[in-house]
């Protein structure tokens, strides 16, 4: 870890209100960084930040975002009912008081919307909530960065190793799985 520390520095990620950042988080499942930027880009540009705008646009003018959420038509429809979902919990003010609840109490009031899995809860619990001790066990990122550095480890077995510090360490490993990502792509 230490070498990760040195090649990165200190630790640090943004942190967004949590309707946006449940939002980029629900836009960013089992894609690639770069894509979901762009994805989450479009949803602001559309003005689909204001969740009340986006319930009201409704799910076929959701379907209609981004060319590439069209490869699986049924990929589609669940997006856009997952971004509802988010939209209509935003909107019935819940968000506003996740920073007041422990992480399980978080995970148990979205878990329960449509598309929303553990990977999504993590992405709210340290984007949106600045949560120190979170460790995204079934983020491929992850998984790559912990596999280049440790080898011999199992990802959930080393995340216990880096309590209470377990989201930090994870933006090591986030940031060494992204580097090789752009050293392979760079290369001839």
């Amino acid at each position: 870890m230490a070498e990760l520390i040195a090649r990165f520095g200190p630790y640090g990620w943004g942190v967004h209100e949590p309707g946006a950042a449940l939002l980029r988080a629900v836009v960013g499942q089992q894609i690639g960084n770069a894509q979901a930027r762009a994805r989450f880009a479009r949803l602001e540009a559309e003005g689909f930040l204001d969740l009340e705008k986006m319930v009201a646009a409704g799910p076929e003018r959701l379907r209609q975002l981004p060319a590439s959420w069209r490869r699986s038509s049924s990929r589609t429809r669940t997006r856009a009912r997952t971004l509802l979902g988010v939209a209509e919990l935003g909107r019935s003010g819940v968000l506003a008081g996740l920073d007041l609840m422990s992480d399980q109490e978080v995970r148990a009031l979205v878990l329960p919307v449509f598309g929303i899995g553990p990977w999504t809860a993590d992405m709210l619990l340290i984007f949106g909530l600045g949560r120190l001790d979170v460790w995204p066990v079934t983020d491929l990122g992850l998984r790559v960065g912990v596999a280049m550095s440790y080898p011999e480890e199992q990802p959930l077995a080393l995340g216990e190793r880096f309590a209470p510090y377990r989201s930090a360490a994870a933006w090591y490993f986030w940031n060494l799985a992204d580097q090789n990502q752009r050293v392979k792509l760079n290369k001839p």
